[in-house]
């Protein structure tokens, strides 16, 4: 967790320390506008001040420098004392508490994943129908999980609306998964078989293998569960990380409808998610899919627990939920999911259509868009050498809003008053 000081004038100093917790970041102290910076909390990381020339000296830097501490400024600094003081292009004073937390994790999540004995891993990115950006999150992820460090495969297994190939410029005739089906089913699938059919693309300055889909939705059988499961196994051993992009539907319970002995329209997305180590639900931040979200979730969980899940919210805008969207979801979410851990990814318009335009990963086109460094910090929480990975399921008392409630509630019934309450009852 990325500690901080907060040294800007109140009462914005307050609000914004509070939007920082909220965002999973410490804030260690919240400094009086003018007290001078001294001598930092242990610990701290990152400092954020106006950015005034009052405030910007070289004796305020050098002192950060010398703790190993970033300054983060908020304000108008002009160009010159930012080049003079070797800082980067300030916030907007009005930042948002996420933007500020975006902004600390573009740099503090560069770093590669602690090389050693790390699980190879197949990971799900699921949503629910009505295009949450399933897809974007499964490119932009698994090029960040190359950028730290780890061989990764990008694979698309939907059989609804496959579409990894033509957002990432590649023929949709490739032979990708169906084919690592094929020569699964006959046990001839291995790490050269699938270096053979997959396509390699550099993007971050690292390679990812992409298995393409198939080309037409009418192919879903050559996805059957039993030789899909089989590939991914494959994949396993293949690559560190396998992101595995899958469509809306799995029907769980559509054997009871179907021929047992014939193949199932939606085995893809069920056999993916059932041989996943850890699974993204993507949702969009809006009315409808978040009630899609919801409907499934249960179902969901029903088929593929104890499996890590992590829940993900993309395009956050203001538009469709009003004010304070991410606080409305997150509310939605707990009260009738118990879903307390959400990772929030910015609706950037300009980044995916920068990418569309040229068939790359956003990383390529849009290096600082505000969504590029979400799912850096995604790819940064879903790192396999951290303890405990969500579950997506009712853990009630792991968020910072559960945490800090808590401790307000303690504090409360350690005072005096709620001392002499007790004794008057």
């Amino acid at each position: 967790m990325t500690a901080v000081v907060v040294a800007i004038a109140e009462p914005r100093a307050s609000a914004l320390a509070a939007e920082l917790e909220l965002e999973g970041i410490d804030v260690l102290a919240v400094l009086t506008a003018g007290t001078p910076v001294v001598d930092l909390p242990p610990g701290t990381e990152a400092l954020i001040v106006p950015a005034t020339r009052a405030v910007l000296t070289t004796e305020l830097i050098s002192t950060c420098d010398r703790a190993g501490v970033r300054v983060l400024a908020l304000g108008g600094a002009d160009s010159r004392l930012r080049g003079r003081l070797g800082l980067s292009a300030p916030l907007p004073t009005e930042a948002t508490g996420w933007e500020v937390a975006a902004a600390l994790g573009t740099e503090t999540v560069d770093a590669p994943l602690p090389h050693g004995p790390e699980p190879h891993r197949v990971i799900a990115v699921w949503g629910p129908h009505g295009a949450p950006g399933r897809s974007t999150v499964a490119i932009q992820l698994a090029v960040e999980l190359a950028r730290a460090g780890r061989r990764t495969a990008l694979i698309d297994a939907d059989t609804v609306a496959p579409s990894i190939a033509l957002l990432l410029g590649l023929s949709d005739d490739a032979p990708g998964i169906a084919a690592a089906c094929r020569r699964a089913e006959r046990g001839a699938l291995d790490d050269d078989e699938l270096s053979r059919l997959s396509t390699r693309i550099l993007s971050g300055g690292q390679d990812v293998e992409v298995l393409a889909g198939i080309n037409r939705p009418s192919r879903w059988p050559e996805l059957a569960s039993a030789r899909l499961r089989t590939t991914l196994q494959a994949c396993r051993g293949w690559s560190e990380e396998t992101v595995v992009d899958v469509a809306a539907a799995f029907d769980a319970d559509d054997e009871v409808t179907y021929d047992l002995a014939g193949p199932r329209r939606h085995a893809a997305t069920s056999a993916t998610l059932i041989e996943a180590d850890l699974i993204v639900a993507v949702a969009a931040a809006d009315p409808l899919s978040i009630s899609r979200f919801l409907r499934d979730h249960a179902e969901l969980r029903r088929l593929t627990a104890p499996t890590p899940l992590a829940v993900v919210v993309n395009q956050v805008r203001q538009g469709p939920l009003g004010i304070d969207a991410r606080r409305q979801v997150r509310r939605t979410l707990e009260r009738f999911a118990g879903i307390t851990e959400v990772t929030f990814l910015p609706f950037d318009q300009r980044a995916a259509d920068a990418a569309l335009l040229h068939a790359r990963p956003m990383t390529d086109v849009t290096p600082r868009s505000q969504l590029v460094a979400g799912v850096r910090r995604l790819a940064a929480t879903l790192s396999p050498t951290r303890p405990e990975l969500p579950t997506g399921g009712s853990s009630r008392g792991s968020s910072p809003v559960v945490r800090r409630l808590r401790s307000v509630l303690a504090a409360r019934a350690a005072s005096p008053v709620a001392d002499g309450r007790g004794s008057a009852s």
